[in-house]
């Protein structure tokens, strides 16, 4: 069973390639969002896990705005994706990754390289300009996944290109939970765990739910990305119930 799970998580890892290859190039952004979608909503079926969304923004959806989620593993973009297909901020190393580090690149995504400023810079100054064209950005403060129940501190220096765009910040949070409302441990993807030991793990294990949670935006204007950091992860702490 699980060795015919993983040859479907194979073929849709496949199938995606060819379409960024084939039908990207040729087709509009709209399109592209749309089978992003879609292709998200396939792979997390695939790995059993169903997505619920919740809404806590009181109905104040800015339609513009910068992206942030804590981080608990690989899904998370997927998760996300289902709800808004992004441009996400992630680790170089996801890029290394067996197919899946390349489609998340034609898909989109921005690798940045730990301990470099420089390159911390040059992401920073592109992403003012993506947000300022319209593009849909997310990023995941904590820079590196968490164990479910914790919450890392967030790392401030993206944050300025929100306030330099002019736009709020809009968090989102995630969790993965079990069929009696435990958080579920397959979810996990921490410490020295390959992206083929979590897939095993997830594949394996009984079916999740993801909780995608949208809580209200930040405001940015006149704002220091300190305060901005701190406010979304005390935001998403809140949400958690997750304390210091």
């Amino acid at each position: 069973m699980i060795a015919w799970r993983f040859a479907r998580v194979m073929i849709h890892l496949f199938a995606g390639l060819l379409t960024c290859a084939v039908v990207f190039p040729f087709t509009s952004v709209q399109t592209h969002e749309r089978l992003v979608r879609r292709w998200s909503q396939k792979l997390l079926a695939i790995c059993t896990v169903t997505v619920v969304f919740k809404d806590r923004s009181d109905g104040e959806v800015a339609e513009r705005a910068m992206i942030v989620s804590n981080h608990v593993s690989w899904l998370d973009i997927f998760v996300i994706n289902t709800l808004h297909p992004c441009h996400f901020v992630a680790k170089a190393d996801i890029r290394g990754w067996p197919l899946l580090g390349w489609l998340c690149e034609k898909a989109g995504t921005i690798f940045l390289k730990r301990g470099r400023q420089r390159d911390v810079r040059r992401i920073y100054e592109g992403l003012v300009h993506q947000i300022e064209a319209g593009k849909r950005i997310a990023f995941f403060p904590e820079g590196t996944t968490a164990a479910q129940g914790r919450v890392l501190p967030f790392h401030a220096n993206l944050f300025e290109a929100a306030i330099e765009a002019r736009v709020p910040v809009q968090p989102l949070v995630v969790r993965y939970v079990d069929a009696q409302g435990r958080l579920h441990a397959a979810a996990d993807f921490i410490g020295d765990m390959t992206f083929v030991e979590s897939m095993h793990a997830i594949l394996q294990a009984p079916k999740m739910t993801a909780e995608l949670v949208r809580l209200p935006s930040i405001p940015t204007e006149g704002a220091h990305r300190r305060e901005v950091a701190l406010v979304a992860r005390a935001a998403v702490m809140q949400q958690l119930g997750v304390t210091e």
